[in-house]
């Protein structure tokens, strides 16, 4: 089975890796889409160099010459496409280029949680589960029948970072099962109930504002989402934001009469904020060139 492969973010890596270092019998990677530079995508990687090493013919796509794309990708007659990591959705035509369709993977528990930004979201919901979906990509969001799907949990200690790594290793495994299912022609698909999907937008700079009369626990969530290798959890100190990357909630309650974003303890390293209600946060790895005063207000 001829592989044409789509991505440019860390799980196309993962994956192209794995499908590549395990070598599975009857499945080739015959070209690759790749993008050189990304302003959208925070965790990008180019997969050239991993082409080069391999041997295998790879193009740049530009965002305003897709059909050079096409061309690049129908010279190879793939079997099947496989689209992971890209900030669009596929056209009719590369769609149905490949006579397997073009395979897609998402990482949400479809059809619920279709859209952006589900790791992000999943994290900041504080939500103690979510999946890793492998479906036929159609044209909508998300929304073809699914080949693949595995739960994955998510605990206290997970961030962004330990999440995408769970993700990525229930992906590199998943990868393999769907590969050999398609290749065998084994493979079945499930179409989704679309009466029960649900929809995560685009993140905006503003969703990663913190707002200090949310409950702390809500706060430490919306940290633990948009720590590395996302931009980062922010606060206005003055005018200027200002990047937190780890939170710990506090133990001790604190009265209600002590106003949110009141600083409780301003040390060099950590600070104790007050949130809403009776909550507090401890703040870690913030980007301060300054030391602000206990009794200070955010």
């Amino acid at each position: 089975m001829k592989v044409g492969f789509i991505g440019c973010v860390q799980s196309s890596y993962r994956i192209l890796q794995t499908l590549l270092n395990q070598k599975v019998e009857g499945i080739e990677v015959v070209a690759v889409i790749t993008k050189s530079e990304s302003s959208v995508n925070s965790d990008f990687v180019d997969l050239a160099p991993l082409c080069r090493a391999h041997d295998i013919p790879f193009h740049y796509e530009q965002s305003r010459e897709r059909l050079d794309s096409l061309e690049f990708l129908r010279r190879y007659q793939p079997d099947v496409i496989y689209c992971f990591g890209w900030s669009y959705l596929l056209d009719k035509e590369m769609l149905n280029l490949a006579p397997l369709g073009a395979i897609g993977f998402h990482p949400a528990p479809l059809p619920l949680a279709r859209g952006r930004h589900p790791i992000i979201w999943a994290l900041a919901l504080g939500l103690e589960q979510t999946a890793v979906t492998f479906f036929r990509m159609d044209e909508g969001a998300d929304s073809g029948p699914i080949i693949i799907q595995e739960p994955v949990t998510i605990v206290a200690e997970d961030n962004a970072a330990t999440l995408y790594e769970k993700i990525l290793d229930t992906a590199s495994l998943q990868i393999i099962d769907v590969s050999q299912q398609l290749a065998t022609g084994k493979a079945t698909f499930v179409n989704q109930d679309h009466s029960k999907a649900t929809y995560w937008r685009k993140r905006s700079r503003k969703d990663g504002l913190i707002d200090w009369r949310m409950h702390a626990e809500d706060i430490h969530n919306l940290i633990r989402a948009l720590t590395y290798p996302y931009p980062g959890a922010e606060f206005l100190y003055g005018e200027s934001p200002i990047s937190v990357w780890r939170s710990k909630l506090s133990q001790k309650l604190f009265p209600h009469y002590i106003e949110p974003g009141r600083i409780l303890v301003a040390e060099k390293e950590k600070m104790l904020i007050k949130c809403g209600g009776d909550s507090a946060i401890w703040l870690y790895d913030i980007q301060l060139n300054f030391l602000p005063q206990n009794g200070e207000c955010l």
